[in-house]
């Protein structure tokens, strides 16, 4: 298992490690519901340097990261970040990013930890453009500031050439506490939060010095490190989807409710014909909805889920909502019953098969909170 420049900080935290994507990270520290509700409230502190980052720049980074994006990509400024998706040709989805523009023909892809060498393989293996592509992600630590307390606490040790924080979905090169960090106003909580990319090839112990700086002013503010156990509650609340869970390359973004991050207009990218197709055409195969569960059972990847007697898709994320104290989900059932039609109305039951037995549930909209 891989290990971030921070494992040492979370072993002397009395940290829970589990195996997530080829690294040994923190899954706990406390207990998921403490660190969970710490978010929601006041702040909470994240190691994600598992995660991965690809620079594209050099002559035609821009062709080449508008080519692989459903979303439009030309929409971007210096500055400015963009969820978007990777696409096959039969629109099956390669995985879900963000991309940075740092500046014209310059870019910055965060992937998702188990697909860094997946993913840049696909980007080299589309880059006709003759653009420079390069893997960062051992260069990168990346720490995560989210909740409610979060501006407060990072603003007074920023310094970034700006007044205010950047904007949500904006980022900023700087300083934090004296570190140089780039500070980007994105998350995967819901809540208010900062993701902080600091530099590791080039300043080695920058990441600890960050942490240990953060760290008392978060716990004295009455938040908590929080591992990736509670990272799974909070986005699954805010109604955030997780590659390899929700989607996969066997799915595309219509049928896991993400067809906004799909722009065809004027522009060409892998996948559009699919994709084209499947909305003109207007029926999807299976589409994703939330649930909440009426009783105390937890509904887990896999589950089958039943409306009336009649198997009609499964549960692909499940988990206790400590927001919410009731157990929610995302199941992926027959585009019949999509949330919000006549076939399945909010609030319509259906139910779980945990474990030989049936479990009531209703139909409920995401997100949760």
């Amino acid at each position: 298992m891989k290990r971030t420049p921070l494992y040492e900080v979370h072993k002397a935290l009395n940290a829970k490690f589990t195996q997530f994507g080829g690294w040994d990270m923190p899954l706990q520290y406390s207990s998921i519901v403490e660190e969970h509700l710490a978010v929601r409230t006041t702040a909470g502190l994240f190691d994600l340097s598992h995660m991965g980052e690809i620079e594209v720049c050099g002559h035609g980074a821009n062709e080449l990261v508008q080519k692989l994006s459903t979303n439009d990509v030309n929409r971007l400024t210096d500055g400015r970040v963009l969820y978007t998706l990777l696409c096959k040709e039969t629109g099956g989805i390669v995985d879900d990013i963000l991309i940075y523009r740092r500046a014209d023909n310059y870019y910055m892809l965060v992937v998702n930890a188990a697909n860094i060498e997946k993913d840049l393989a696909w980007v080299e293996a589309h880059n006709d453009e003759g653009a420079e592509v390069r893997d960062v992600s051992e260069d990168t630590t990346l720490i995560a500031l989210q909740g409610p307390a979060a501006m407060d606490i990072l603003r007074p040790l920023a310094c970034y050439g700006t007044r205010s924080v950047p904007a949500t979905f904006g980022f900023a090169s700087g300083e934090v506490a004296g570190i140089p960090t780039v500070i980007s106003r994105t998350g995967y909580t819901g809540e208010v939060g900062f993701e902080l990319y600091v530099n590791a090839r080039l300043n080695k112990w920058g990441a600890k010095r960050l942490w240990d700086t953060l760290y008392p002013i978060v716990t004295a503010a009455g938040g908590q490190p929080v591992g990736l156990g509670a990272r799974d509650t909070l986005r699954l609340e805010a109604g955030l989807r997780l590659y390899g869970m929700d989607m996969d390359e066997s799915t595309t973004p219509f049928e896991v409710g993400l067809g906004r991050f799909v722009k065809f207009k004027n522009r060409q990218f892998i996948g559009k014909a699919a994709l084209l197709a499947q909305k003109r055409k207007g029926a999807l195969a299976r589409q994703m909805v939330g649930f909440q569960m009426l009783g105390r059972a937890v509904a887990r990847a896999g589950h089958p889920v039943y409306q009336k007697g009649e198997h009609i898709g499964a549960v692909t994320s499940g988990a206790p909502s400590p927001s919410l104290k009731c157990n929610i989900g995302f199941a992926s059932v027959e585009s019949s019953r999509r949330a919000g039609t006549r076939h399945c109305p909010y609030n319509e039951n259906i139910d779980v098969e945990i474990r030989g037995k049936m479990h009531p549930a209703k139909i409920v909209e995401i997100p949760f909170l």
